[in-house]
């Protein structure tokens, strides 16, 4: 007996058979419309980066633990990228004389990160990327939320199924010193508990704030402050305040498309002020979707120059879930939009002919390669979900007619050649683009 390999995808990446290519088609189409409206220009990069962009940017977790590294037969150490962003800086920088900024980028790589394969998280996934380079203005943050809830609405979502939750880290760097009284040498991990605060209980909480020396009381302050919402900017000096493009968004319309929250941290190093986050709203479904943030000197590793931006990373793997979650998922496409059968091997090229003028005039068609009978390729036509048959037969095509039939109402008419696109273009049923 042979011994066959696994048809299994590698642990941790999944096969897309056409149906759920043509689900992803449909949702990602709609997000690059969307994109595109707003004046995004699509690019792309290597898969491959030196190790060392992720592990001086990308932090700790994704450095140590995340990282698939290789070594070159001539030492060079290489890592699959695990998220985008540093190629794009990268990029910026290597091309930013040519560059009119402000620019918006996006791109839609695939990512790898070795993770345990869970609901959510899988080793290899696609994301959106979405990136404003060169302005530190608060119309970048306020673009971005605009962006969002348009890209949420494309494929379906409405506002109460989801909500942009925001922060900045400067302000909660105040917050912890100002209002909890932490020390400088303990904001580092104290910003780490904050970011597990909500996958954590209130012992797990107690617990890590001791092992990193908080008092009782701070602690106290800690879990009040990280509580209390927008009322937190209350007690934050006035003078940070000034300084945040955040404060702008909320004292601007933009502030309905938010929702302040304390707790936002983002675990990626290279975030310098607002973060966010957007939050599925369901019960079933209660975690985030993606998020991003602002990055002043991401740029730095590769020029002197400083650009700053902001952006964010859409993941296909959650974005489903969401989709799912609330009922949204596109159903896929049917295989063709009509299929031309010739009643006798001898029409195969006479078939031939109508489906390229079926093609030509936009319509997804398909013609038999083993001549089977009739009512087998009508069974078939049916299975592929097609709208129409073209039924070439000889006496037909000797008057220059072919016979279409609806397969909706199995009504058939004989049609002049030159008319049959049109015919059967009425009958398509009308499909979400893919």
């Amino acid at each position: 007996m042979p011994e066959y390999l696994s048809t299994a995808p590698v642990k941790g990446t999944r096969d897309f058979v056409p149906a759920e290519m043509s689900v992803r088609t449909q949702v990602f189409g709609h997000l690059y419309d969307v994109l595109e409206r707003y004046g995004f220009l699509r690019y792309d990069g290597p898969v491959l980066e030196p190790a060392e962009v992720y592990e001086r940017k990308s932090g700790q977790e994704i450095a140590d633990q995340q990282l698939y590294t290789l070594t070159t037969k001539g030492g060079e150490r290489l890592a699959l990228r695990p998220e985008m962003t540093p190629s794009v800086a990268r990029m910026i920088a290597g091309n930013a004389k040519s560059l009119s900024f402000p620019v918006r980028w996006y791109s839609h790589p695939n990512c790898f990160r070795y993770e345990r394969p869970q609901r959510g998280r899988v080793r290899e996934h696609w994301q959106i990327n979405a990136d404003i380079f060169g302005s530190e203005s608060a119309n970048c943050e306020i673009e971005m939320f605009e962006l969002i809830h348009d890209l949420m609405e494309s494929v379906g979502a409405s506002s109460d199924m989801f909500a942009v939750r925001v922060n900045d880290r400067n302000l909660l760097t105040s917050a912890l010193t100002d209002v909890v009284g932490v020390s400088p040498e303990h904001l580092p991990a104290v910003f780490g508990l904050v970011d597990r605060w909500e996958k954590t209980s209130a012992e797990e909480h107690a617990s890590a704030a001791e092992e990193i020396g908080l008092t009782d009381k701070q602690f106290e302050k800690l879990t009040e402050a990280l509580g209390s919402g927008a009322a937190l900017l209350d007690e934050l000096p006035a003078e940070v305040k000034e300084k945040s493009n955040l404060v702008r968004v909320l004292s601007s319309s933009a502030a309905s498309l938010v929702q302040f929250e304390p707790m936002i941290v983002r675990g990626l190093a290279y975030y310098t002020s607002t973060v966010f986050e957007v939050f599925d709203t369901s019960p079933k479904n209660r975690r985030a979707l993606f998020g991003g943030g602002r990055y002043a000197d991401l740029a730095s590793m590769f020029t002197k120059e400083q650009i700053p931006g902001i952006g964010f990373g859409m993941g296909d793997v959650t974005l489903i879930d969401f989709l799912d979650t609330h009922g949204l998922t596109p159903t896929p496409r049917n295989e063709v939009d009509v299929m031309v059968i010739p009643v006798t091997e001898e029409l195969t090229d006479a078939a031939r002919q109508v489906a390229t003028s079926l093609r030509r005039a936009g319509l997804r068609t398909s013609t038999p390669l083993e001549h089977r009978k009739l009512g087998k390729e009508l069974t078939r036509a049916d299975k592929a979900g097609a709208s129409a048959v073209v039924i070439v037969g000889q006496e037909d095509w000797d008057g220059g007619r072919v016979t279409v039939r609806s397969l909706a109402t199995r009504e058939q008419q004989q049609v002049e050649l030159a008319e049959v696109p049109a015919t059967v273009n009425a009958l398509v049923t009308p499909a979400d683009p893919a």
